[in-house]
């Protein structure tokens, strides 16, 4: 296989505006180069197979850290601070001598002239991956998109957080008891894992938090409302841990709409396909994703929710050279003609086989085909209470809350991020205490 040389590139500095067109620096190398756009669980893993190996990798990724998304509602209802879910990229690669990163935000791609266009300048690839995950999706409605509060990352957690206590000393100001009403009352749309964990954990400061911090007003003052448009909540688990779940969710006082769907919301009012107005000044949405990716792929490789089809070998159909892992990739078969589930553990096995493959493919050696080992699911709705869908066993309560804990606390990416976590679940475990809830800047939509 001929190997593309890559030289450094050094141009004068701007202080003002980066060069788009000037070469992004990096270090000359004979080796193959391996550019991965994204830096969540599947490109990490896909780092992880590829270190110390005959190759060059450059990830690129337009923050400089790694963020555990499952636990992003804790951070937005002030469970944990940020820091304690978020890992530096450059910590993650120190050590690794092959592998560089390069803070940038791509914008296009151009699959012909093998080229990266980022919005810090250029760079040339040998092996390019596509890792770059999903966004909100809100499905066309211009004004809830406007309005409404999505939870894809940490400024999002971060957003809800600093909104929802602004709306409470708001409420504690104001003497209309309708103002204060539509102050503390929460909407949360979409009844997957995140929308069932948000409500819960929201449902938990209502029930112990509000009570000791805003005692000028009864905390049931504060509403909240699940809205999912399907007959069940976390429908892609079993019906057991869907009735379960529904069962914690009520308990927790949390209203539960089922086969209902928004329609609109204006920073007010919510409004429903079955004719419901909701008084909420939080709205926060989990209802759906989508894939996002740089121009410069055709539309054609697209299939349903932006995603981009791969091969059993996780190449792009038809793109040489290309590949796709973790949210955005699709392998559409009649096992999977949706794809797999987006979430993590599809993603970390896709960037573990992509790592042989593409050391397979440098070596001239036959690739392997991806085939999904489904790990099980877990819910959390609050604490002691989870769900737990693992093969063919199937329980809930204390135990598959535990194992909910287990699991993500070793998932969490750094020692000293899983001590902080670790900390703050056990101090929160004897008194449901939360982590200091300051406004730290206006949050306003």
């Amino acid at each position: 296989m001929k190997v593309v040389h890559h030289k450094m590139h050094n141009s004068k500095a701007n202080h003002h505006s980066p060069d788009k067109t000037a070469p992004i620096c990096l270090p000359a190398t004979e080796l193959p180069r391996v550019v991965i756009i994204g830096g969540g669980f599947a490109g990490l893993s896909l780092i992880e197979g590829l270190k110390r190996k005959p190759v060059q990798v450059v990830l690129i990724d337009k923050n400089n850290f790694h963020q555990f998304q499952p636990l992003l509602y804790q951070v937005a209802t002030s469970g944990l601070e940020p820091d304690s879910i978020a890992f530096p990229f450059r910590k993650q690669i120190s050590g690794y001598k092959n592998v560089i990163f390069r803070l940038a935000e791509v914008e296009t791609v151009d699959t012909d002239t093998k080229m990266v266009q980022t919005n810090k300048g250029t760079l040339s690839y040998d092996y390019l991956v596509l890792a770059t995950g999903t966004t909100t999706n809100f499905f066309g409605m211009k004004n809830v998109e406007k309005y409404a509060l999505g939870m894809k990352g940490l400024r999002d957690s971060l957003d809800i957080r600093h909104q929802m206590i602004q709306n409470l000393e708001q409420a504690a100001i104001t003497c209309d008891d309708e103002e204060r009403a539509a102050l503390t009352n929460f909407v949360v749309v979409g009844g997957g894992p995140a929308g069932v964990e948000m409500a819960g954990a929201l449902a938990e400061f209502r029930n112990y938090i509000l009570p000791k911090d805003y005692s000028e007003y009864p905390a049931s003052n504060m509403e909240i409302t699940l809205v999912e448009g399907t007959e069940r909540v976390i429908p892609a688990m079993s019906v057991n841990a869907s009735a379960k779940t529904l069962k914690y969710l009520e308990d927790l006082n949390v209203n539960v709409l089922l086969n209902e769907l928004v329609t609109d919301y204006d920073g007010n009012i919510v409004s429903t396909k079955s004719g419901r107005k909701i008084s909420a000044r939080n709205f926060i949405w989990t209802a759906g994703v989508k894939g996002q990716l740089p121009s410069g792929i055709d539309q054609n490789h697209l299939v349903a929710g932006n995603r981009i089809e791969v091969d059993q070998y996780l190449q792009v159909t038809g793109i040489r050279d290309v590949f796709a892992v973790g949210d955005i990739a699709a392998i559409i078969s009649k096992k999977t003609p949706k794809g797999h589930p987006q979430v993590a553990q599809p993603a970390i096995q896709q960037g573990k086989l992509l790592a042989q493959n593409i050391l397979n493919t440098i070596r001239n050696k036959p690739l392997k085909p991806f085939v999904y080992k489904d790990k099980g699911s877990l819910a959390t709705v609050g604490k002691r209470r989870a769900v737990a869908d693992l093969g063919k066993l199937k329980f809930a309560g204390y135990i598959a809350w535990l194992l909910w804990s287990f699991v993500h606390l070793m998932s969490i990416s750094g020692f000293r991020n899983k001590i902080l976590v670790g900390i703050n679940w056990t101090i929160s475990y004897f008194s449901y205490e939360k982590s200091n809830r300051l406004i730290i800047r206006n949050k306003k939509k």
